[in-house]
């Protein structure tokens, strides 16, 4: 058995016919439906860990490829940047997935919530081992038609309105990285993502060309990625569930989005080439630009999770910014961030969640004193938000300070100043709200909606435990081979960027 083929394969069918099974589960096999999503979710997780190991260790890489013809081959390749998104997509689908069977306990329409969920997680899988753009792009479009059931899931006036706004959005960053693969397909012919430099190949005539494509695939990914201003679908999308809104943040759309991104300028293009084209400083403009505005229209939303969306359109492009910047040490902060980010994200809309599922808050002012009565979900809360500020030792301050190196070392001051500019407004829309949970009076008689041996529910806490663990454990063990940082310089040196 050839395992390097056949563990891709296993990877995207862990999630896929879970889901297709969930599809035609009746609602009442609550049980039955618990033990699929679970043993597919521990499934990929044992998997990524068993390909880690292959990789890493014994060096084996995994590949699939055929033929769809007219010149498009499908293929899937796993290499350290693939497995850094793959461990973070599978480890994040489980606490997840736990957390979205205790959240939508005694809901209706689940087994069609799960089914979803889990060809969410497929595609995900799939833009992670896309070996090609035209594989990248399969599985980029399958991305939205799985997700646009979750967003609109309860079905009212206001979900159907933000699904809509996420389906036009989501459709048009589709067709223009439709229009650039085709186009650079035609241009360039086949390219795998290894085969970085071919570009340069071509010549000064296909510039202006090159120029056009690296623009319209930057901006179709940018929708996804929330790069302003082609944002306005993520504020709105925050009308889904608390797990939706915790898989889209934190390694589904934008994450998909911010990968795209990476791939493009240092697996297609090349980063040095496309610095040389005058590509990477407007793409640092953008992100930075996204930066700031997010951060600032975050602090004018009085509803907790749109303070969040706000906030996640700032800290995504991070990853952009860093793919940006011509340095080693921005290369690696970007590449960890992918990581950071999503762990940290995911533990406040998890904490966001229970605040609303356990005592009906959702807005910010009702969050006074609320750590009397929800202490953990108010601590987990906390040590996210610092590792979002940049807080050390957070898993976020590890990626801020690699960024800044790269900023100093590629002689950007201006980005250093970005940088810190936003870990001001951070602290100004996330300490607010820390010193209203432990320092201020309740403003309200808790009632508790959801009972559990704690302050909630147990599916409803674990989750997030782990996920604010794993951030407070990233910086931690920052300086170890295995960390997320360590496999992020491992990413960067297999690039010839990191010395």
């Amino acid at each position: 058995m050839n395992l390097n083929f056949w563990l891709p394969i296993l990877m995207l069918s862990s999630s896929l016919f879970t889901g297709l099974i969930i599809f035609f589960l009746k609602e009442e096999k609550v049980g039955l439906r618990t033990v699929l999503n679970l043993t597919g979710a521990v499934f990929k997780v044992v998997a990524v860990h068993y390909m880690a190991y292959r990789l890493l260790v014994l060096d084996q890489i995994h590949h699939v490829s055929f033929s769809m013809g007219l010149g498009f081959d499908f293929a899937l390749r796993v290499d350290f940047l693939s497995l850094m998104f793959l461990a973070l997509s599978s480890n994040l689908w489980l606490v997840t997935t736990l957390y979205a069977v205790g959240y939508l306990e005694g809901s209706p329409n689940r087994s069609r919530f799960f089914g979803f969920f889990s060809l969410c997680v497929t595609a995900c899988t799939g833009i992670a081992m896309a070996g090609n753009l035209i594989t990248f792009f399969i599985f980029y479009e399958f991305l939205t038609l799985a997700t646009y059931p979750l967003v609109v899931h309860r079905q009212t006036r206001e979900a159907l309105e933000a699904g809509r706004i996420y389906l036009w959005y989501t459709i048009l960053g589709g067709t223009l990285v439709f229009v650039g693969v085709v186009w650079l397909q035609v241009l360039a012919g086949p390219l795998d993502f290894i085969d970085t430099g071919a570009l340069q190949s071509l010549g000064t005539e296909s510039h202006f060309s090159l120029c056009t494509i690296f623009l319209i695939l930057i901006m179709g990914l940018g929708v996804k990625a929330a790069l302003v201003p082609l944002h306005g679908w993520l504020p709105v999308a925050m009308v889904a569930p608390a797990p939706v809104s915790a898989l889209l943040h934190a390694v589904a759309v934008v994450k998909a989005g911010a990968f795209g991104i990476v791939r493009v300028v240092f697996d297609v293009f090349g980063r040095d080439f496309a610095g040389s084209l005058g590509l990477l400083g407007p793409l640092a403009a953008a992100a930075s630009i996204t930066i700031i505005f997010g951060s600032i229209r975050a602090l004018s939303q009085t509803d907790l999770k749109k303070r969040l969306a706000y906030s996640t359109v700032s800290q995504v492009s991070y990853i952009t910014l860093g793919a940006a910047v011509i340095a080693p040490f921005s290369t690696v902060g970007a590449i960890v961030h992918l990581v950071h980010q999503g762990i940290m994200k995911v533990t406040l809309f998890f904490c966001a969640g229970n605040f609303a599922e356990t005592l009906g808050v959702h807005n910010i002012h009702q969050l006074k004193g609320v750590a009397r009565r929800m202490p953990l979900t108010a601590l987990l809360f906390t040590l996210a938000a610092f590792g979002m500020i940049g807080v050390p030792p957070m898993a976020g301050f590890v990626s801020k300070w690699y960024l800044g190196l790269g900023s100093v070392d590629a002689g950007s001051s201006w980005i250093l100043g970005v940088l810190v500019a936003s870990s001001l407004l951070n602290s100004a829309y996330f300490l607010p709200i820390i010193h209203a949970m432990w320092f201020e009076k309740p403003v309200q008689q808790w009632k508790t909606l959801r009972q559990g041996l704690l302050e909630a529910p147990w599916m409803l806490l674990v989750p997030p435990v782990f996920t604010a663990g794993a951030a407070l454990f990233a910086g931690l063990v920052a300086a170890w081979q295995w960390s997320p940082l360590g496999l992020a310089r491992q990413i960067a040196t297999g690039m010839g960027i990191y010395p």
